[in-house]
């Protein structure tokens, strides 16, 4: 698997893979986490532009997709139930999502951001199962919760 940044040609393969993302979570008791279109096109497209929104490929093939956005996230400044372990700089994880083909994408994805950045950030919905799951498996910590920019509640973790 090699993970390089997205360009805007990617932008038609990007909402495919996130419809699938959507479906996956819908499918595994998660169905409001991501709503329809989510994330739209043009938050795709300033990721792209600002260099943060990177894919995995496989034989020069698309598969899978996330953001890796550095320095502090306004939504991560007030976090209730709990507390970050500390303040160290930070690079967050945001819409990690694959179509299905690949194994391990996820400790691939977390390996290759830990080498970005020593402390890594990431919510998730607390019906997201699979994620809690995979984001302790591979070393994140329960912090707390946080509130998205539509206030809506997420669990947040740190690692490193």
């Amino acid at each position: 698997m090699e993970i390089r940044k997205a360009v805007p040609a990617d932008l038609p393969r990007l909402l495919e893979i996130y419809a699938a993302g959507r479906r996956f979570m819908a499918e595994h008791g998660n169905p409001t986490q991501w709503p329809a279109h989510y994330p739209p096109a043009g938050l795709l497209e300033e990721d792209i532009a600002a260099g943060q929104q990177y894919v995995c490929t496989e034989g020069g093939l698309v598969f899978a997709a996330f953001a890796l956005i550095p320095g502090e996230d306004p939504t991560y400044v007030r976090i209730e139930a709990g507390a970050w372990p500390d303040d160290a700089p930070y690079a967050t994880i945001h819409r990690l999502a694959a179509d299905g083909t690949g194994r391990g994408v996820t400790g691939a994805v977390i390996a290759w951001c830990a080498a970005q950045s020593p402390v890594l950030r990431a919510d998730t919905h607390a019906d997201n199962a699979p994620m809690q799951h995979l984001l302790e498996k591979h070393g994140f910590v329960r912090c707390g919760i946080i509130y998205t920019d539509d206030g809506t509640p997420r669990l947040a973790y740190q690692r490193g």
